[in-house]
C-alpha cells in the first residue's frame, strides 16, 4: 500500500501524494509549494541556483544540516527529513537574516538569480560554525574585529570559498560574495531560523521503522531501513533502479528524460552509513556521503586532501555517496584511481550472499561490471597505513579545466612501498585514459623492485604508452592525455624522491602565484 511522503517544511509537517516518483524537490517547491526563491539554472547540479538545506535527525536526536541541489533530488527521498529554503530565513519581525543582510551590505548580488542559492550555502556554513542565535559584535565588509575566545570560530576565506564551490555567479566576480560570507559572522546574531529542538521532535514523530513504500502511475519507490530488507527487495526485483545520492541518476531524468522504472533508495539504510576501522582495514559503507568518506580517508591518507576538495562541489559531495561513485563505474570517476592505487577492495551483497574482490576487478569494460543484476555495492575497504605501508609513497592528481566542480580530463594515482631506495608493490591507476578506471601494468612492471631514480621514472613514463591509448573528446585530445599522464608520473618522482623532494608549495600553482611579486 502506498504511503504519503512526509517531511518538515515551513514550520509544519507536510504530506504529499499523487506526484511522480521522480518529481524533483525543485519542482515541488516552485510548482506545488509556490516557494519560488529557489531557482532552476542548469537542472544538473552544477550552478547552485537551486541550493536548499536538508536536515536529518541522527540516533542521538541531533539534526544535521547539509546544502544540496534541489534540481536533481527526487521528492520521495525527503521522507522523514526537513527541508529549509531561503523563505525560512526571514526573521519573525520581517527583518533580514545576517546572511542576507551581509549580501546587501557587501553588494554581493547583482542580477540576483544565483543569490538565493548562495544564501543557502552560506546559511549552512553559518549554522555549522554555531552562529545561529545569541549576539556578536559589528564590523565591516572588509574585515571586522577579532572574536573573543568564548565565541565560535570564524572560517577562513579559503574555507568559505570551499563551502561555495557549488554556486556559480555570472555577475559579481565572487569577491563581494566572499566579503559577505565573512561579514555575516560579524553582524548581530539572529533569532534561529529553525528551532532545532522542535524540529528534532517533529522528525522523530514521522520517523519510520519499516520500509517506506510510495507508488504513482505504476512506478514504485521503496526506502528500506535495513541491509537485509534492501537485499531482499533487490533480489525480488533485480531490475529495480538503486538510488543513492541522485547526483548522476537525477540527470537521467532532468536531462535525458529517461523513465527509471521502480526505484529502491538506499539512503535510509543505517548499516550502509557506517565507517569502521578493524584489523588493518578502513571499511566505508556504500551509503556514506563522499564528503564524510573523504574526510575519513584523508585522515589516514592526507595525500587525498586535494582530491577531496576537487571532487565535484560541496553540495554534490553532501548528497553523492562513495558507493554510488564506485558502482557507477564511470571511466572518469574521481574516487576509483586513488582507491585502486591504495589496494581497495569492494564488498558486494546479493541476497544473503556477500563477496569481495579487488576494486579494479569490478570493472570489466565500459559500463560493464562483475556484478549480478541482484547484487549491489555494500562497502569499500581500504588498507590502513600499517606495517610496510608506513613507508608508502602515494599521490593523487586531477587535471581539469577548473580547480573544483569539474570533470577530470585525466585522474592519476601512484603508490608504492619504499624499501630504502627500492620500489615494492607498485600500484599505478588512471581515470580518463581507458574505458574503465585501469591499472598501468606495464608501468608497474618497470617499477617493481627497481631503484627510485630519475631513470626509473623516465622508463616508466615511456611504458605508459603500452598501457593506454586514450580517446580524444571535448575535454582533451588523446595526445594531451598521454603526455600529461607521463608528466604527472614525473611530478610524482619529483615529489617523492629521497634527495631534495619538492615541497607542496613548489608545485602548487596557486601558492607560486601568490608568492610572485607583482
Amino acid at each position: 500500500m502506498s504511503q504519503p511522503i512526509r517531511f518538515y517544511h515551513r514550520q509544519a509537517i507536510r504530506e504529499v501524494s499523487n506526484v511522480p516518483v521522480t518529481r524533483t524537490v525543485l519542482q515541488y517547491l516552485r510548482e506545488d509549494a509556490h516557494c519560488t526563491g529557489t531557482k532552476e539554472g542548469c537542472a544538473e547540479g552544477d550552478c547552485g541556483a537551486c541550493t536548499v538545506v536538508v536536515g536529518e535527525r541522527d540516533e542521538a536526536g541531533r539534526v544535521n544540516f547539509k546544502a544540496v541541489n534541489a534540481c536533481i533530488q527526487f521528492l520521495p527521498t525527503l521522507d522523514g527529513k526537513a527541508l529549509v529554503t531561503v523563505e525560512d530565513l526571514r526573521q519573525s519581525d520581517g527583518s533580514l537574516h545576517p546572511v542576507q543582510e551581509a549580501m546587501v551590505e557587501c553588494h554581493g548580488s547583482q542580477c540576483g538569480f544565483c543569490t538565493p542559492g548562495f544564501v543557502m550555502s552560506m546559511w549552512a556554513l553559518y549554522r555549522k560554525h554555531g552562529y545561529e542565535g545569541g549576539d556578536a559584535r559589528g564590523g565591516s565588509c572588509t574585515g571586522g574585529p577579532e572574536h573573543s575566545l568564548n565565541e565560535p570560530p570564524v572560517p577562513t576565506r579559503e574555507a568559505i570559498a570551499d563551502a561555495l564551490t557549488g554556486n556559480l555567479c555570472r555577475c559579481t566576480g565572487y569577491r563581494p560574495i566572499l566579503d559577505a560570507a565573512q561579514r555575516m559572522f560579524e553582524l548581530p546574531r539572529p533569532q534561529a531560523a529553525v528551532d532545532v529542538e522542535a524540529l528534532s521532535r517533529a522528525l522523530a514523530s514521522i520517523a519510520r521503522d519499516e520500509t517506506f513504500h510510495y507508488e504513482h502511475a505504476g512506478q514504485s519507490f521503496d526506502a528500506p531501513r535495513t541491509l537485509d530488507a534492501l537485499a531482499a527487495l533487490k533480489e525480488a526485483r533485480p531490475a529495480a533502479r538503486l538510488l543513492a545520492g541522485s547526483t548522476d541518476v537525477g540527470l537521467w531524468v532532468t536531462k535525458q528524460m529517461r523513465a527509471l522504472g521502480d526505484i529502491v533508495y538506499v539512503g535510509q539504510v543505517a548499516q550502509l552509513q557506517r565507517i569502521d576501522v578493524t584489523d588493518g582495514w578502513l571499511e566505508i559503507g556504500a551509503g556514506v556521503t563522499v564528503e564524510h568518506a573523504y574526510a575519513e580517508l584523508a585522515r589516514h591518507y592526507p595525500e587525498l586532501t586535494e582530491m577531496w576538495k576537487r571532487f565535484a562541489s560541496l553540495p554534490i559531495r553532501n548528497a553523492g555517496t562513495l558507493g554510488g561513485n564506485i558502482a557507477n563505474g564511470s571511466p572518469i570517476g574521481d574516487s576509483m584511481p586513488g582507491l585502486i592505487a591504495l589496494g581497495a577492495r569492494v564488498v558486494l551483497r546479493g541476497g544473503q550472499t556477500e563477496r569481495e574482490l579487488p576494486l579494479e576487478d569490478l570493472y570489466l569494460a565500459y559500463q560493464k561490471k562483475d556484478m549480478a543484476e541482484h547484487e549491489f555495492v555494500a562497502a569499500v575497504k581500504v588498507p590502513t597505513r600499517t606495517g610496510a605501508r608506513a613507508n608508502l609513497r602515494f599521490r593523487t592528481y586531477k587535471l581539469a579545466k577548473r580547480f573544483d566542480s569539474d570533470i577530470s580530463a585525466v585522474c592519476a594515482a601512484f603508490a608504492f612501498e619504499a624499501d630504502g631506495e627500492v620500489i615494492r608493490a607498485p600500484r599505478i591507476a588512471f581515470g580518463g585514459m581507458a574505458a574503465t578506471p585501469k591499472r598501468a601494468t606495464h608501468v608497474e612492471g618497470v617499477l617493481l623492485d627497481a631503484h627510485w631514480h630519475e631513470a626509473t621514472a623516465q622508463a616508466a613514463m615511456l611504458a605508459l604508452a603500452k598501457d593506454y591509448a586514450p580517446l580524444s573528446d571535448m575535454r582533451a585530445t588523446s595526445e594531451y592525455r598521454l603526455q600529461t599522464a607521463q608528466n604527472l608520473l614525473y611530478r610524482f618522482w619529483l615529489e617523492t624522491r629521497t634527495a631534495d623532494p619538492l615541497p607542496p608549495e613548489a608545485v602548487n600553482v596557486r601558492s607560486v602565484a601568490l608568492d610572485t611579486p607583482a
